[in-house]
């Protein structure tokens, strides 16, 4: 059995809303960027109502969860310039201040 996401997959994704993936799997993309985005997440009852459809409270509780821990993951290492792969035990730190638009450091 191969794993991960095939090219078919990923392209869907673009679109999720209007593709044929599974409608449990709409629902859990349409929570993600809801928790995710620049704006500020709000689940109104309706939103809550459609995810229910889907997923007990419990899962919801899980999937949410582990969105905002993925989505918060993605924005430390941004803002530090963190690259995982190319990171090693016996590297310098990835810690190093990022340069503003003016080429100067945040910390500055």
């Amino acid at each position: 059995m191969s794993r991960g996401a095939t090219e078919d997959l990923v392209a869907k994704l673009a679109d999720y809303e209007s593709s044929d993936l599974p409608e449990r799997t709409k629902a859990a993309l349409s929570l993600a960027d809801a928790l995710s985005g620049d704006r500020r997440p709000v689940v109104d009852g309706a939103f809550m109502a459609a995810l229910r459809e889907h997923f007990t409270d419990e899962q919801i509780l899980d999937l949410g969860m582990s969105i905002a821990f993925a989505s918060g993951w993605q924005r430390f290492i941004e803002a530090f310039g963190i690259v995982p792969d190319r990171w090693t035990e016996h590297s310098p730190s990835p810690f190093q201040p990022q340069q503003n638009v003016n080429g100067e450091n945040r910390s500055s």
